[in-house]
């Protein structure tokens, strides 16, 4: 080291040449860019007004993507190359064939479709003291006091004993009721409420759904005159009896749509966010790819929010079943190893949030090491909880093919984990399709009040995270030695 003084302008220049410095978005958009990025929000807006649901969602992904010249893989010619998969209504996949062998790799990101939310139970109605309820099982990881007392809706399937599919959607057009969970009034909850903690105040058996009180008329003394009254209105409405609700899939979330938050309109707040940001942003990524060098696959799985389990998860083989349509219509040798030795060479994106740094909770972030809000998307190398436990810990020649890339193409981004060492933690679908052996790492907007009934994005950090896919797309393959 020298002991010469440097002057303010070699200092300045050392400093540009060796720091990274973050730099909010709207600082190095042009006006032209900023007016992309609020126009991509609009859009974005009115998809998750749409797609509350898993099931609505990869309908909203199937009919767009249908649009746009992709074809059902088990309708399509072997020339077609935009192909869709659609996979029992909860799970999606799109492809771009590239011009490159598959058997030399292919591109893939990952985002998820479904939400924390409400189920209903299997017997989810009953009257009590004149009132009509619908009891649920949470699904995901909420906070159940954030539920209560506010709008909410119905979505989802039931199944008729004779097969007939009858969609449900009450809460959301203007006419329409809303559902809500009772909460104590202030006067009388100190006891029963005040001295628990958070968690425990509101019990997951007391989320029960407000949805009646006009009792049916009939004869004096008849039994559950309000809940006979709804199961008539049902068979009336929708050709429904009770023993239908067994066979149903019915979610309750909150009413209403997306709306711009802030005076300036800097931010989406909305249900849904984690992670169908990452699904709108991942959707136009890939149907907007033309000709691409690399064959590009943008999946949307079910199940995330309770361990990727099931078999709309990504635990489920969904992908090799896509890797072998691929193969099959690419012609050539398929052999046994040809899926495993495919994936073994391909590159991945979990698309998924991460938390925002929030200067109301900053004990809980290390803010040099957490995403800021408003400066793109966030990468992150790994997540699971305290010492990477249950994590996906990318590569560095990995994180740095990513980063190249998204230098190349102008992407703000940054590098962030999900809170403190000791405090925060999560995970994601990246472990699970590491298995196959491909590189993988995270990437995704950060949220504020993520898992909440209405978490906030801004609008900077959605258009960047869709940016930073389309890159990962189009980037060219190192030439192999």
């Amino acid at each position: 080291m020298t002991d010469k003084k440097l002057t303010k302008a070699e200092w300045g220049r050392l400093e540009k040449a060796l720091c990274r410095v973050r730099k909010p978005v709207w600082s190095l958009l042009t006006g032209v860019g900023r007016a992309q990025a609020m126009d991509f929000c609009e859009g974005y807006k009115a998809f998750l007004g749409e797609a509350k649901t898993e099931r609505e969602t990869v309908a909203w992904i199937d009919r767009t993507a249908r649009r746009h010249g992709f074809l059902p893989a088990d309708e399509a010619g072997s020339d077609t190359g935009r192909l869709l998969w659609n996979f029992r209504g909860k799970a999606a996949a799109l492809a771009v064939v590239g011009r490159r062998p598959l058997a030399r790799g292919v591109r893939i990101i990952a985002s998820h479709v479904d939400a924390p939310r409400l189920d209903l139970k299997q017997n989810p109605l009953y009257e009590d003291l004149n009132l009509a309820f619908l009891k649920t099982h949470y699904y995901g990881g909420i906070k159940k006091f954030q539920w209560v007392a506010r709008p909410l809706a119905l979505h989802g399937l039931v199944l008729k004993e004779d097969g007939t599919e009858v969609h449900v959607r009450i809460g959301e057009a203007a006419g329409d009721p809303v559902f809500t969970i009772n909460d104590i009034l202030p006067h009388l909850a100190s006891k029963i409420q005040g001295d628990k903690k958070l968690s425990e105040a509101v019990p997951a058996e007391k989320l029960n759904i407000l949805v009646g009180g006009l009792p049916l008329a009939g004869p004096d003394g008849s039994n559950n005159p309000i809940k006979l009254g709804l199961l008539k209105m049902l068979h009336e409405r929708y050709g429904l009896v009770e023993e239908d609700l067994i066979s149903a899939e019915l979610e309750i979330v909150p009413a209403g749509g997306a709306r711009d938050v802030g005076l300036d309109g800097a931010f989406v707040g909305a249900y849904g966010q984690d992670d169908r940001a990452c699904a709108y942003c991942s959707l136009w990524s890939v149907i907007e790819l033309e000709s691409p060098e690399t064959t590009a696959i943008a999946l949307f799985l079910d199940k995330e929010e309770i361990g990727s389990d099931g078999n709309t998860g990504a635990k489920s083989r969904f992908l090799e079943l896509i890797l072998y349509d691929l193969m099959r219509r690419a012609g050539g040798p398929l052999m046994p190893d040809s899926v495993v030795r495919t994936l073994w060479r391909s590159k991945a994106i979990s698309a998924d949030v991460t938390a925002g740094v929030d200067p109301d909770y900053i004990e809980v972030h290390e803010k040099g090491n957490d995403a800021l809000v408003g400066y793109g998307v966030c990468l992150t190398k790994y997540t699971g909880s305290r010492g990477k436990l249950q994590a996906n810990d990318a590569h560095a020649e990995y994180v740095n093919w990513v980063r190249r890339s998204w230098n190349r193409a102008a992407v703000v981004w940054q590098a962030g984990e999900l809170g403190k060492v000791d405090v925060g933690g999560g995970g994601t679908v990246a472990k699970y399709l590491a298995q196959h052996g491909l590189d993988i790492l995270d990437a995704g907007p950060p949220l504020l009040s993520m898992h909440s009934p209405f978490e906030v994005a801004h609008k900077a950090d959605v258009f960047m995270s869709y940016r930073a896919f389309q890159a990962f797309f189009s980037e060219k393959e190192t030439p192999e030695r």
